[in-house]
Parts: structure tokens; C-alpha cells; sequence
């Protein structure tokens, strides 16, 4: 599961960083989601370390009445533009300083290798996959870990336009195991409802919308 809706009012590109909450919105995402998966078989639930996906994750584990685990390999792709602004139209891809870090969009030459992040995501699957084996569990992370890994096992490449992530906010991208090996993808999105129309997969961006990067 991707989180919900951030509180960003500045717009910052805030990746790994500390102190990002979910908006109100992104809290009625959350409780969406959890009351979709209410009558799963969830046994399993595990989230990324930072605080946005611990808050999308607190209401499922509580309505399966289960403790909460964290796993660092969920958490998001590092970037060397988190903190600043990376909107439409404005922030840090005007500064010539920053052009040294857009140099190969196939590593990506501005943050966290997408093969690395294939191995960790792999990693934390197969570890939820063993702690609920014959049931459900939830992985709560980020929009670009989980589209890279969805990709690697769709068998594409892990370059891509980010506008085409097919990884909307609260969604759920659903991993199918039959023994130790997937064997279905699945995506679903219960709050889209509530997701603004400009955040929606494949949405153009909109300047001066209100944004959730690093997410």
C-alpha cells in the first residue's frame, strides 16, 4: 500500500525526511483503506519507517487487532533533492548546480539506484510473505519503491516517465504467492474517491496544486 495524503503546504520534495504527517485527508484515506480490508485475512502488518506510512498503517493493524511492525527496507528511495522544491515550473531544475544530478535517468543519477531498490523491496516482501505465510499482509511504503518493484516483476524496465506510475495515493499494489514465487499483480485504489483529480495516476501535473512529493 502506498500512504495517504501528506500535509506539505510548501511543496518540498520531502523523501526521507522526518516530520511529514498525513493531512486530514490522508488520515480519511487511511481509514478508508482499513475498513476496505476489514474482512481480508490480514495476519501481517508492516510499514515503512517514516511517519506518513506508520499513519496509514495504524488504523489496518487495528482493525485486525494486530501489533504494528516497521521495516526499513519500505522506506522511501533516497533523492539529493529532498528538501527543496521540485514542482512545475519552478525549484531546484532551475539551478545549474542541480544539472550534475540529472545526468543518467537510467541509474537515476539523482538518487537511490533502481536495482537497490529492487533488492530491499524484494527483500521486505518475501519477509511479509514468510510472517503471514497462508494469509494476507499489508506493506505500507512509497510511490516510487513500490512502482519499481511492481515493474521488475511485470518484467519492464525500470526507467520510466513518473507521470505513467500507476501508483496513486492509499492504493493498493496486490503481490500473489503460490509457495515462494509470485505468480499475480494486482492494483486497486479504495480512497479514489477522495484522491484529488491532479494526483490520480497519470494526472498532468498542475502548478500550484497542492503536491506530495516524496512520496
Amino acid at each position: 500500500m502506498r500512504h495517504g495524503e501528506v500535509h506539505n503546504p510548501e511543496g518540498v520534495l520531502y523523501g526521507r525526511r522526518a516530520g511529514y504527517h498525513l493531512s486530514d485527508l490522508g488520515r480519511r484515506m487511511a481509514d478508508r483503506v482499513a475498513e476496505h480490508l476489514a474482512g481480508r485475512d490480514v495476519t501481517h502488518v508492516v510499514a515503512s519507517p517514516l511517519e506518513r506510512a506508520q499513519e496509514t498503517a495504524a488504523p489496518i493493524a487495528k482493525t485486525h487487532g494486530l501489533d504494528l511492525a516497521t521495516d526499513e527496507r519500505l522506506i522511501e528511495a533516497a533523492n539529493v533533492f529532498e528538501g527543496k522544491t521540485f514542482g512545475v515550473g519552478d525549484g531546484a531544475l532551475k539551478k545549474p548546480a542541480n544539472w550534475k544530478y540529472l545526468t543518467n535517468p537510467f541509474r537515476p543519477s539523482w538518487g537511490e539506484p533502481y536495482v537497490e531498490q529492487v533488492v530491499r523491496m524484494m527483500s521486505a516482501l518475501d519477509a511479509a510473505k514468510d510472517a503471514a505465510r497462508g494469509h494476507e499482509a499489508v506493506c505500507v511504503s512509497h510511490q516510487l519503491p513500490i512502482w519499481i518493484v511492481r515493474s521488475f516483476v511485470e518484467r519492464r524496465r525500470l526507467w520510466h516517465d513518473p507521470r505513467r506510475r500507476e501508483c496513486t495515493l492509499a492504493s493498493l499494489t496486490t503481490f500473489t504467492y503460490r509457495g515462494d514465487k509470485i505468480v499475480s499483480v494486482g492494483y486497486s485504489e479504495p480512497a479514489r474517491d477522495l484522491v484529488p483529480a491532479h494526483l490520480l495516476a497519470g494526472a498532468k501535473p498542475v502548478k500550484g496544486a497542492s503536491k506530495a512529493f516524496g512520496a
